[in-house]
């Protein structure tokens, strides 16, 4: 440690708990929208120095902890907005949801801090870096499944570039979102390294590295041949679900879409842009009371002439489940679906939202929590039911669409039917919900998909970020939040099967193993 950062590094050390919450925060700053991506490399090599001198495995433990609890509270602070939307809710009670869930999500970078403690405690400051990415690598991993997942956001994340380029995180087909972030960890480890071995000129050599990465052009791509029309129509949170607005917010999107309807065009509206319930067989009040045009017939064939007799329609819509319940037919629950219409209004194939998101798609332990207020994040006292995961539809002259709903797209490894490949997938969302930091977190970690699968990503929102990504996980085109548009375009085309594509999450966890293995003969020599 040279002398000038000696005294700093004195009360970093002298209060190793605040220290942690203290990185923790900083590195947060990495993601998008702030992006301040070297903040968050510091941050990370500080924090890898701090929790080398951890005395025994509880003060690792607690160190993670501590730094995960911050950094995934500032990062998902954007869930507090959601708590908004909900009469029966309180506002207030989301700025106090977030950090009691990261109470919980913390403990897998806990559970790094803690393996990186126990097999590289003896070890250099490298091997100690390698032994902590991999077990982030590993827990990471078990944060996107346990307890039907929440893996938002990664810490690779922090390595994508902007929308111009992928940036380091153009490695991802060959890693996987779950070992970049097992990079971004290598990587601040050796920055911490080189500054505390005074290696000057390898430090700068490095940052420039890195910088010059984060900014490269992205590799050219050709053009598609699919012609298409993604349309944000701005339909606002709070008029989502009145019902006095359903005719207006049809009119709007029919008018964003009327324009080329006499062409050729796959069409892709925005999760919760259809007001009308579109399947037969419901019992009549729900259309009437419910839905926009009174008669799932009339729904389907005006739908058809907005969209044009050669289109071909992707659109967000709810499906129910109808059932008896107490001598009355009635919806006993409902499915997120998307569904692919003709320009005649046959709906021809549908997809449901396997991944649910709990407390806004459904209510665990309902039969507990409703009696005492605490109801869904969404209008409505039935939930969602999960559909069977992802499916490929094939719209035949349009190409195979792979539909992921909302935020199913954070899924690293889930979000594509391996035995069916797509040619792009469509992500319709509604990121009203979201605040300000989750609309841009949402479509960096589409960027991701897109990258590591090497598939186009088409993002149609209620009110931003909408956007076209294609297979380099570049922002060709986008609409802004809070905006109303359409862009027009031909969809740019998919690359070759990539390694991830072909081996899932068995690759990223490929590389957690070799990390250990190197970790461990590191350690064994103690030459670092």
């Amino acid at each position: 440690m040279t002398d000038q950062l000696a005294p700093l590094w004195q009360r970093i050390v002298a209060w190793p708990r605040f220290s942690a919450l203290g990185l923790g925060l900083l590195a947060a700053c990495a993601y998008p929208p702030l992006h301040l991506w070297p903040v968050g490399l510091a941050a990370l090599a500080i924090f890898i120095a701090l929790l080398r001198e951890a005395g025994n495995w509880r003060r690792a433990a607690v160190l993670g902890w501590l730094f995960g609890w911050a950094h995934l509270t500032l990062a998902n602070n954007w869930i507090a907005t959601a708590f908004t939307y909900q009469a029966e809710m309180p506002a207030a009670l989301g700025w106090a949801a977030v950090p009691l869930l990261c109470v919980y999500l913390a403990i897998y970078p806990a559970l790094a801090a803690l393996i990186a403690h126990l097999a590289g405690r003896k070890a250099g400051s490298l091997a100690f870096g390698t032994a902590l990415a991999a077990g982030w690598i590993v827990t990471e991993w078990l944060r996107s499944w346990l307890f039907t997942g929440y893996p938002w956001p990664p810490l690779g994340l922090m390595l994508l570039g902007p929308w111009s380029s992928p940036g380091i995180a153009l490695v991802l087909p060959w890693l996987g979102t779950y070992a970049l972030s097992g990079l971004a960890i290598l990587l601040a480890a050796l920055l911490g390294w080189l500054v505390a071995g005074q290696r000057w000129i390898a430090a700068f050599t490095c940052v420039a590295a890195i910088f010059a990465a984060m900014l490269l052009p992205s590799p050219a791509q050709r053009e598609g041949t699919i012609r298409f029309a993604l349309i944000q129509p701005l339909l606002l949170q709070d008029e989502l679900n009145d019902p006095s607005k359903f005719e207006e917010q049809f009119a709007r999107i029919a008018r964003l879409t009327v324009p080329g309807s006499d062409e050729k065009r796959l069409v892709l509206w925005p999760e919760s842009a259809v007001p009308d319930y579109l399947e037969d067989g419901y019992p009549q009040r729900y259309y009437v009371s419910m839905t926009a045009a009174g008669n799932p017939k009339f729904a389907r064939e005006r739908i058809g002439n907005v969209i044009g007799a050669d289109s071909r329609l992707l659109a967000g819509v709810v499906n129910l489940d109808i059932g008896e319940k107490d001598g009355v037919r009635r919806a006993v629950s409902a499915r997120n679906s998307v569904i692919a219409m003709n320009g005649q209004g046959d709906i021809q194939l549908s997809y449901a939202k396997a991944h649910l998101v709990p407390y806004g798609e459904y209510l665990p332990m309902r039969s507990l929590l409703e009696p005492i207020g605490l109801s869904r994040l969404v209008a409505g006292s039935i939930d969602y039911l999960p559909g069977p995961g992802p499916r490929t539809l094939d719209l035949g002259e349009f190409g195979k669409a792979g539909a992921q709903i909302c935020y199913e797209i954070v899924f690293s490894g889930q979000v594509v039917d391996r035995a069916s490949r797509p040619d792009y997938i469509f992500n319709p969302s509604n990121d009203g919900w979201f605040g300000t930091w989750g609309p841009p977190q949402h479509l960096a970690q589409a960027r991701l998909r897109a990258i590591e699968e090497g598939l186009p990503v088409l993002r149609a929102t209620t009110t931003g970020i909408s956007a076209v990504v294609d297979a380099n996980g570049v922002v060709r085109r986008a609409i802004g939040r809070n905006r109303e548009g359409r862009i027009d375009g031909l969809l740019p085309p998919a690359k070759s099967p990539t390694l991830f594509s072909r081996l899932g999450n068995a690759l990223p966890l490929g590389w957690a193993l070799l990390l250990a293995l190197a970790s461990a003969v590191a350690m064994r020599r103690r030459r670092v």
